[in-house]
């Protein structure tokens, strides 16, 4: 049996102080390690709240979140950095590519933010993943000099570079044309695959969803559909 590499127990979340927003509602959910999991849901739903909580970017008012087995929501501010770094990738719909850097600079940066040295090693993990997307070939272009597919599969690397257990993307495919979204899509799911790598993608996009190993629906801060799916076996 998979163990669960995220477990979210009776999460709430309340914004304001005066004039109180309930955005989630008792929210348990589990994700399984190098599951592909898609959350659907209207705009407003709590969808891209949940998303944040799970990546620690945000904290829930009350319930509890643990990564790896580590329960996160009570970690100070530095724990958290420190346990995103090294175990969560982050892929959105803009991508937020350095515009002054090249697509292969842009792709170490998560490793400089750790203020370790660009080792040969590390240099090669780079251009290997640069490879493993489809960019050998423009590595060197700047990031503005790329289509929008260039550009999110660059952004989809950058999130592999510190090796994380754990994908968490925001509409990764939200910009781009049907074929480019079907390619992007393609290259997560074969990352998923020859990785391991956890995936949980928001997407608006229903086809892309119903490809996923589970569909989990939000609807008003609730979990309203939570359905696996048989991977498919040839």
């Amino acid at each position: 049996m998979l163990k669960n590499v995220i477990e979210l127990k009776n999460i709430n979340k309340i914004y304001g102080t005066t004039v109180k927003t309930q955005v989630l509602h008792d929210v348990n959910l589990n994700i399984e390690e190098g599951s592909f999991t898609s959350i659907i849901g209207q705009s407003g739903s709590g969808k891209s709240t949940l998303l944040n909580i799970v990546g620690t970017l945000d904290k829930p008012t009350s319930g509890e979140v643990y990564i790896n087995g580590k329960r996160t929501d009570q970690m100070k501010k530095d724990e958290l950095a420190d346990l995103r770094n090294r175990t969560m990738g982050f892929i959105f719909q803009f991508h937020y590519l350095l515009p002054e850097f090249t697509a292969l600079e842009n792709v170490l940066i998560p490793y400089q933010i750790q203020g370790e040295k660009i080792t040969p090693e590390i240099l090669k993990r780079a251009h290997e993943l640069m490879d493993l997307v489809g960019l050998q070939a423009v590595k060197n272009n700047m990031a503005n000099a790329m289509s929008g597919g260039q550009q999110q599969r660059t952004a989809i690397a950058r999130a592999l570079m510190n090796q994380p257990k754990i994908i968490l993307a925001d509409e990764p495919t939200g910009n781009l044309d049907s074929d480019t979204t079907e390619s992007v899509y393609d290259l997560m799911r074969d990352i998923n695959k020859k990785l391991g790598t956890t995936f949980i993608i928001i997407t608006h996009d229903r086809r892309i969803a119903e490809r996923a190993d589970r569909i989990v629906e939000i609807k008003d801060g609730r979990i309203a559909l939570n359905i696996p799916f048989q991977r498919m076996t040839s």
